[in-house]
């Protein structure tokens, strides 16, 4: 939560539109960000870090999320799904949205890093 943003992730792994024998493993995420602030609030932009297991690390900057630059009242939220791809079978995605509020103040509300691993053996290692 920053302030009186929460973003929470639910982060899985398309086994259809995956190859791991080629090195392409598919996720999807989806976000709920809702605004428990007291203040109606805009998502201008976004920011994302992106980590594969092999320390690969590609960043992610633009307008928006999905097309939309979505204004969320007080008690309003916003959901959307997305994805990634990653060259290993796990990794890690952290970020921010960048937030305007009506008297034209910014901030960053932080999305907490979360895990993206493939099932399969010794996958539950990295799931804590």
């Amino acid at each position: 939560m920053t302030r009186g943003i929460r973003v929470e992730v639910e982060p899985r792994y398309l086994v259809e539109e995956s190859s791991p024998e080629t090195g392409h493993y598919v996720f999807a995420y989806t976000v709920t960000i809702a605004n428990e602030s007291g203040a109606t609030t805009q998502l201008r932009s976004r920011h994302w870090v992106i980590t594969d297991a092999n320390g690969g690390v590609e960043e992610v900057r633009g307008p928006g999320v999905v097309g939309a630059q979505p204004t969320l009242k007080p008690g309003q939220a916003f959901r959307y799904t997305s994805g990634c791809v990653l060259r290993t079978p796990r990794g890690t995605m952290h970020g921010s949205y960048q937030m305007h509020l009506d008297d034209e103040s910014s901030f960053d509300a932080e999305i907490p890093a979360f895990l993206l691993v493939a099932p399969g053996p010794g996958a539950e290692r990295y799931l804590n």
